[in-house]
C-alpha cells in the first residue's frame, strides 16, 4: 500500500506542482488550501506525512503542526517556509516537524526529505507495534541472577538504565549475555518507544561497516545508485549498540568518537551534517585498554565510551545461576518446541555445574536447545548430554609459555595458542572461534597477522 502525503498550501499552482511531483514517487496525494480542510483531512484519513505551509488563512501552519501531533505523535510534518520567516521554521522543528525546506526549494530535495521521513516514520512504526513484547522480555527481574558479582552487575545497570544519554560499556567474555543486558538497559530507560539497533563489529566487513553505520549518498562509490539511512540515522532517538566495538577500524573510530561528542555525522559521499539523538552502548571480549597499548584502539574513544562500565562475569564463575538458567530455558524450549520437560536430573544437573562452560551461557542455552529438539523424555538425563560435558574433556592449551628459559609476549603467546586450537579442531575455524570466544571474522584478521 503506498504511503499517503497530505500537502495543505494556500496556493493553488504550489498544490498542483507538488501532487504531479509526489504521485510520480506513487504516493498518495490528499489536498488542502486551508489549515482548517487540512486537519479536517488528517483526522479522517490519518496520511503517513503532512507537507504544511508556514504561512496560512485562517489556522497558521504552526498551529496545524501542533494539532497534528497531538492527534498523532508518529505522523511526520514537513514546513515549507520562506527564508524571511525562518524562525518560524526552527519553532516547527522544536515542536516535532521532522524537517523543512526554504521556498524556492528544489524538487530533488523535497523528494528526498519526503522519502527519508517516510521511511524512519515506518521504522518508528514497526518498533512501536513490537516494543510492548520486547519490554517483557527484557525486564530485569527476568535475567537470572544469583551471583553477587552478576547481581552487581544488574545493579549498576538498573541505575544507569534511567539516564537518557549516558554511555554504556559492557565487557566479558562472548556468551557471557552483553547483549540481553544492552536490551534491558534500552527497554528499561526514557528511549523505550524509539529503535534499538545492534551491530556486531566484527561481523561485517571492514570496507562496508562505515557504510552499514552512517549510510551514504548517490555516486558515493561504484555501486551506490540510491541514497542509503545508515544505522546511526535509523537509532535516531534511540540507541545503537556496538558490539564488539574493539574489532572497529581505527578510521571508524574517528568517526564514532565524533557522533558521540558531536551528535551528527555526515553520509559516505555527503557534505551536510546530519544532527541525531541518541544513547550508545558498546559492548567488547577484550581488554581495551591492552588494545590502546597495541595500537588498535583509540584513547580518547575508549574513556568516551568507558563512562559506566559493567562488567559480567563468565558462567564458570557464577555457579549458582547455571540451574535456574537451565530451568528458564527448559520453560522456553517446552512453549517454542511443544515439548513438555520437567526439569533435569541430579546426575545431569551435576556435571553440568561441574563444566566449565567456555561458550558461557550461550553455549548452555545451544545445549539445551539440541537436547530438547532431539528428545521427549520429562527431564534432561545424563545420557542427553554432550560427550565433551560428560567426559569432562578439555581443550587443550598452551603447555609452554617459556622459550629458553625466558617468558615470551603475549602477541606470540595468543599466536600459539591460536594455532593449538587449530589443531585441536582439524582446521576447523568456526569450531576455533567459538573455543576463542571471539567472531569468525576476527579469527580470519588474527589468521592474516600470523600468517
Amino acid at each position: 500500500m503506498p504511503a499517503s502525503i497530505l500537502i495543505i498550501d494556500d496556493e493553488v499552482l504550489t498544490l498542483s506542482n507538488l501532487k504531479k511531483a509526489l504521485e510520480k514517487e506513487g504516493y498518495e496525494i490528499l489536498l488542502a488550501d486551508s489549515g482548517e480542510t487540512g486537519l479536517e483531512i488528517f483526522k479522517k484519513h490519518r496520511p503517513n506525512l503532512a507537507l504544511v505551509d508556514l504561512m496560512l488563512p485562517g489556522i497558521d501552519g504552526i498551529e496545524v503542526l501542533k494539532q497534528i501531533k497531538e492527534t498523532d505523535t508518529n505522523t511526520a510534518v514537513i514546513m515549507i517556509t520562506a527564508y524571511e520567516i525562518i524562525e518560524k521554521a526552527i519553532q516547527a522543528m522544536k515542536l516535532g516537524a521532522y524537517d523543512y525546506l526554504l521556498k524556492p526549494f528544489k524538487i530533488s530535495d523535497l523528494k528526498a526529505s519526503v522519502a527519508r521521513a517516510i521511511e524512519l516514520q515506518s521504522l518508528k512504526i514497526r518498533v512501536l507495534e513490537t516494543v510492548e513484547t520486547e519490554k517483557g522480555k527484557y525486564y530485569f527481574n527476568r535475567i537470572i541472577a544469583k551471583n553477587k558479582k552478576m547481581l552487581d552487575a544488574l545493579e549498576t545497570a538498573r541505575k544507569v538504565a534511567s539516564l537518557e544519554k549516558t554511555t554504556v560499556l559492557i565487557k566479558g567474555e562472548s556468551g557471557v549475555g552483553k547483549g540481553l543486558l544492552a536490551r534491558a538497559i534500552h527497554y528499561n530507560s526514557p528511549r523505550v518507544d524509539e529503535q534499538f539497533i545492534e551491530i556486531n563489529c566484527a561481523a561485517i566487513p571492514e570496507n562496508l561497516l562505515e557504510s552499514e553505520l552512517f549510510g551514504y549518498e548517490p555516486g558515493a562509490f561504484t555501486d551506490a545508485r540510491r541514497r542509503k539511512i545508515g544505522l546511526f540515522e535509523k537509532a535516531d532517538h534511540g540507541t545503537i549498540f556496538l558490539d564488539e566495538i574493539a574489532d572497529m577500524p581505527l578510521p571508524l573510530q574517528a568517526k564514532i568518537l565524533k557522533v558521540l561528542e558531536e551528535q551528527s555525522f555526515t553520509r559516505l559521499g555527503g557534505t551536510s551534517q546530519i544532527r541525531i539523538d541518541i544513547r550508545i552502548i558498546t559492548a567488547t571480549n577484550r581488554d581495551l585498554k591492552k588494545a590502546i597499548q597495541q595500537g588498535d584502539f583509540r584513547e580518547d574513544l575508549f574513556y568516551r565510551l568507558d563512562v559506566v562500565p559493567i562488567s559480567i562475569p563468565p558462567l564458570r564463575e557464577r555457579k549458582e545461576d547455571i540451574i535456574p538458567l537451565v530451568l528458564s530455558f527448559i520453560q522456553d524450549f517446552n512453549q517454542e518446541l511443544h515439548r513438555s520437560f520437567k526439569g533435569i536430573s541430579e546426575e545431569a544437573a551435576k556435571v553440568l555445574v561441574e563444566y566449565d562452560w567456555p561458550g558461557n551461557a550461550r553455549e548452555l542455552k545451544n545445549i539445551i536447545e539440541r537436547i530438547m529438539a532431539l528428545h521427549q523424555t520429562e527431564e534432561i538425563l545424563f545420557e542427553h548430554l554432550p560427550l565433551e560435558i560428560r567426559t569432562k574433556k578439555k581443550i587443550p592449551i598452551v603447555q609452554k609459555i617459556t622459550d629458553n628459559a625466558e617468558f615470551i609476549n603475549l602477541d606470540e603467546l595468543e599466536k600459539r595458542y591460536i594455532k593449538e586450537v587449530l589443531k585441536y579442531t582439524q582446521g576447523n575455524k568456526s569450531k576455533a572461534a567459538k573455543i576463542l570466544g571471539i567472531h569468525l571474522t576476527s579469527l580470519f584478521r588474527k589468521l592474516k597477522k600470523i600468517q
